[in-house]
């Protein structure tokens, strides 16, 4: 049966939200742009329920015309520009995901997705609308989208002023050294460490499990598996929690994804799924194939996964072989390719491979043995804590469903079949190096990411990497000066 992705109290009737919202006086919405960054205001009770009573209000487009740190794109794009006068979308406020924030006097809080005034459908690179559309896709074949997240984050003993002042340079970690699953280094900062686990639970954000990770100041957190579409929400709104926290304790976190040359990055993991109408995850093998594994499995390791399941992963992995349409999706940032750079040395599988319980991969198969039947599932280790989960769970899903439509075959064997010389010799498909290349494949003529996204998200999208392609190749670095400046 389908699982039901609202938050505990959410409303179902106007009444119900009215008699929510009895004590209160204002409310606040938010909802996220191409880089996940969460964009919202407070508005007065009567201007909400107003708003929650109709398709929604008004809300500048702009936040899908400019960059993370609000400057224009470098050409305009198709939703929002000086053609059309950076005019409104509508925000149409999901009254399924209400919330009060527990650090900021319990204030309501709800979600917004955003329409074409027009059309009144979700506009090509909403977030919430493009995994929703995905989602639906797969509720047509009777199947739900299942997930989990979870992200690794630097800590740093700063603030946004002092960051500032010390121009990005010379920041102290909140701890020292190298301390993976330390019992010890959390009892330095213990009730910032525990606010994040506590305060994520008032805030019906599920977490499985919260240690410190290896590097220098580090935390790792993994959200509670869950439908997608509420998983990619709590993902986001996990960061969100975490830098609340963070500036109440004077403690600057960041999920970018290679902050330190030296040191592994900041990953961000997601597991997928896929569940029938009844609930059953369909990536198992059936009870009587489990004590010797599934017969006509393309390779012996993936014989305690369902023929459905080795669809799935062809399906991503094809993703990632034809032209890697998805790169710039999993991988959205010019940081990103630095993680992946150092390869498995630094925990960030660079590869179109894959293999049972295996982080050295890119796709890691999790089934019997390791785990039980209904946890089946498959790990992406590409992406990094920089990825917008919206964006990357719609690539994964919607190459995995296609897969499954096409019955597609894998196009590669199983990483334990490879040595680490055969991607020298070519052996292994390489993932792009660099955000230009990536998105240069993406979007040409015909991409799989045009198939699978449609031409309007991909044109929009793309042109936002190229603006941050722009920007990076105009900006001189550090590196560059303090090795040409003297000698060149």
């Amino acid at each position: 049966m389908p699982v039901n992705a609202s938050t505990k109290l959410a409303p179902t009737s106007l009444e119900d939200l009215k008699a929510l919202l009895a004590n209160d006086i204002k409310i606040k919405v938010a909802g996220f742009d191409v880089d996940g960054v969460l964009r919202g205001k407070f508005m007065s009770k009567e201007k909400f329920l107003s708003a929650a009573s109709s398709d929604g209000f008004g809300f500048c487009s702009v936040i899908f015309g400019w960059d993370l740190h609000d400057a224009v794109y470098s050409r305009e794009l198709l939703i929002s520009n000086m053609a059309n006068g950076y005019r409104d979308l509508i925000a149409s406020i999901d009254l399924s995901t209400y919330r009060r924030i527990p650090w900021e006097n319990n204030v309501p809080f709800f979600l917004v997705s955003f329409l074409d005034p027009d059309t009144k459908e979700p506009i090509s690179v909403c977030p919430r609308g493009v995994l929703k559309r995905i989602t639906g896709k797969a509720e047509q074949l009777g199947l739900q989208c299942f997930a989990g997240v979870e992200f690794e984050y630097f800590q740093f003993q700063e603030t946004p002023y002092s960051v500032a002042e010390k121009k990005f340079h010379g920041l102290q970690p909140l701890t020292p050294g190298m301390h993976g699953y330390s019992m010890l280094r959390t009892q330095l900062n213990n009730e910032y460490f525990h606010d994040i686990f506590d305060e994520a639970d008032k805030f019906e954000v599920d977490v499985e499990g919260h240690h410190t990770e290896t590097g220098p100041g580090v935390f790792e957190t993994a959200l509670a598996y869950t439908t997608a579409p509420r998983i990619a929400d709590n993902a986001l709104l996990f960061k969100y929690i975490v830098k609340s926290l963070g500036m109440k304790h004077g403690i600057m976190p960041s999920f970018m994804a290679k902050p330190w040359g030296n040191l592994p990055g900041c990953s961000g993991h997601i597991h997928v799924s896929l569940r029938d109408s009844d609930g059953n995850n369909i990536f198992a093998v059936k009870p009587e194939e489990l004590q010797k594994g599934r017969d006509g499995a393309a390779y012996d390791e993936l014989k305690y996964i369902s023929q459905t399941a080795e669809y799935f992963l062809a399906g991503v992995l094809d993703g990632l072989t034809d032209v890697m349409p998805t790169a710039s999706i999993l991988v959205p940032t010019i940081n990103g390719y630095k993680r992946l750079a150092g390869g498995e040395a630094f925990w960030a599988p660079n590869a179109v491979t894959y293999g049972y319980d295996s982080r050295a991969a890119s796709v890691r198969v999790l089934s019997p043995p390791s785990v039980p039947p209904s946890a089946t599932r498959f790990e992406i280790r590409v992406t990094g804590a920089d990825v917008n989960p919206f964006f990357a769970l719609s690539a994964i899903f919607g190459l995995g469903i296609r897969g499954i439509e096409k019955k597609l075959s894998l196009p590669v064997a199983p990483i334990s079949h490879f040595s680490v010389e055969d991607k020298k010799t070519g052996k292994i498909t390489m993932l792009p190096q660099s955000l230009e290349a990536a998105t240069r494949r993406m979007v040409q003529p015909g991409s799989l990411a045009r198939k699978v996204f449609g031409d309007d998200f991909v044109d929009h999208f793309g042109g936002t990497r190229e603006h941050e392609i722009k920007l990076w190749n105009e900006a001189v670095t550090t590196w560059e000066v303090e090795r040409y400046l003297e000698l060149a």
